[in-house]
């Protein structure tokens, strides 16, 4: 008799639907699977057949084919276990074949029989609405996570007894008690911009940044605070949108590095060591593997030491930062990903740290030189903010606190949102050429300064682009309706290269 289940198998942040078919017949006991099926699929016969017998049900002791269709789709992972399971009971007439019409089924099972979590299972859920499915039957511990898809049922189910149950027309297992990882460390740990003494340019740097998303650069000897304040970013950033933690918690969900069990609430914040390979930072080391910049996706990504990053690692983030977007092509198969991310980036003026501190500085022109080659111009060229900080008394008081910090980006950015509502995108980094010609209008003073700046070589085509930017966010944080000249003129000391040089113009 032929069974047929339907379930999913991930692949890279998408979930592509599998038909699990079962064909069973007489003859000398054999369990096949066929279907382009992984290491992690082609153990499932082992975990199957101690399921259903530790269940109390019968496995058939005959001749078992099971095709994973389409076969031209590679399946990976133990989500698969339970589709199996079950189309084996209904080819053997323990289970109503015509039940698994209507569900989907996607968990992994122990020995005992029963449902364990699998990564993956927000994409599932939404996989499983598109597909035109009522149901989608996991282990308990995803469920909730599954029923921010609100198109369909979710039945969490404790056993394959229980799965068997349910798809009989029974009810579901109860969710179990749910814990919020996340507001709980929110509420432990949460540093402030209070902290911070002094530096009244950085934060007003960071803050700008914050309002517009803007990519920024903080330059300068050890110990003056750009790695205090730029731990301190996600304090003044606004709060997911749902669309924006839906996205956030698949991804999430995909590499099993999800908190909790419902929608994400703070952006992420990403800071990867400065020995990262590319793979690790942009993904792609093994089939739908993801990197710190995808994680990283409606957050900061930050990289602490920047000038200790390999080159070619920090050079594949260029694509990223000016398209959102990241193609990688493995064996033939091509994965895009959408790394919308702040970068918020420190780095030394030099390999000693004390360039412009008088002469304290000993490096040697070779090391100066390999210091400026680490960061490239097209890299610096795509960083919004570029921000020099000097050594200030610890007594100097603080600026301000996050609370007020983020009260100004939230404004901001409500700002942005009612005006690029149209556009597709919500914030002034994400706007494209055209965007920038119909919602950032210079003033004629203003365009005449953009005009001189570009002409004496101090600006490319793509930096003017940036400054632009930048300038409207300026304009947003003080409720003006054009960009004018003095928007402009703070938007190209924002940018200044200075913070990318020693004070003797060495580049870092």
């Amino acid at each position: 008799m032929l069974a047929r289940a339907r379930t999913f198998t991930i692949d890279g942040l998408h979930a592509r639907p599998v038909t699990v078919e079962v064909d069973i017949r007489p003859g000398l006991p054999s369990f096949a699977i066929v279907g382009l099926a992984g290491a992690a699929v082609r153990e499932a016969r082992e975990r199957v057949a101690a399921a259903i017998l530790n269940s109390g049900l019968q496995f058939p002791t005959k001749r078992i084919t099971a095709n994973l269709a389409p076969g031209d789709v590679p399946k990976a992972g133990p989500g698969l276990d339970l589709a199996l399971a079950c189309a084996i009971l209904a080819s053997s007439g323990q289970l109503d074949a015509q039940a698994l019409s209507h569900h989907a089924l996607f968990a992994e099972l122990s020995l005992d029989g029963r449902l364990r979590p699998c990564h993956g299972t927000l994409a599932i859920a939404q996989a499983t609405a598109d597909a035109g499915l009522h149901a989608l039957v996991l282990s308990p511990s995803r469920a909730r996570e599954a029923a921010l898809v609100r198109e369909i049922a979710v039945s969490p189910a404790q056993t394959l007894r229980s799965v068997v149950r349910i798809l009989s027309g029974g009810p579901a297992d109860a969710l179990p008690a749910h814990r919020d990882v996340q507001a709980t460390e929110h509420a432990i740990d949460q540093p402030d911009l209070s902290d911070v003494r002094g530096q009244r340019l950085a934060v007003e740097a960071l803050i700008v940044a914050a309002a517009g998303a803007h990519n920024i650069l903080l330059s300068g000897a050890p110990g003056t605070g750009k790695t205090m304040l730029a731990h301190r970013l996600p304090s003044i950033l606004p709060p997911l949108t749902r669309s924006e933690a839906i996205e956030a918690t698949r991804i999430h969900s995909v590499a099993g590095s999800l908190q909790g069990a419902g929608l994400m609430r703070r952006r992420p914040f990403r800071a990867p060591h400065h020995s990262i390979t590319v793979a690790g930072l942009i993904g792609g080391a093994k089939r739908g593997f993801v990197g710190e910049a995808v994680l990283a996706h409606r957050g900061v990504l930050f990289l602490d030491e920047l000038s200790e990053f390999r080159r070619q690692a920090l050079e594949s983030l260029r694509q990223p930062l000016e398209d959102g977007r990241i193609a990688i092509v493995r064996s033939g198969r091509c994965a895009v990903y959408p790394p919308r991310f702040m970068l918020a980036a420190a780095t030394n003026p030099c390999p000693c740290g004390n360039a412009g501190e008088g002469d304290r500085c000993q490096c040697s022109e070779a090391e100066l030189a390999r210091h400026r080659r680490k960061l490239s111009g097209p890299l610096l060229d795509r960083i919004d903010l570029l921000v020099s900080l000097a050594r200030e008394p610890v007594s100097r008081p603080p600026f301000t606190s996050s609370e007020k910090a983020r009260e100004q980006v939230m404004l901001a950015r409500e700002i942005q949102a009612r005006r690029l509502s149209g556009d597709g995108v919500s914030v002034n980094a994400q706007m494209d050429v055209a965007m920038l010609r119909r919602h950032a209008r210079l003033t004629e003073g203003a365009q005449r300064l953009l005009e001189t700046a570009t002409a004496s070589g101090a600006l490319s085509a793509r930096g003017a682009d940036r400054v632009r930017r930048l300038a409207r966010t300026l304009a947003d944080l003080e409720r003006a309706r054009d960009v004018e000249a003095e928007h402009l003129a703070k938007a190209l000391a924002l940018r200044s290269d200075h913070a990318a040089h020693g004070a003797d113009g060495h580049a870092a």
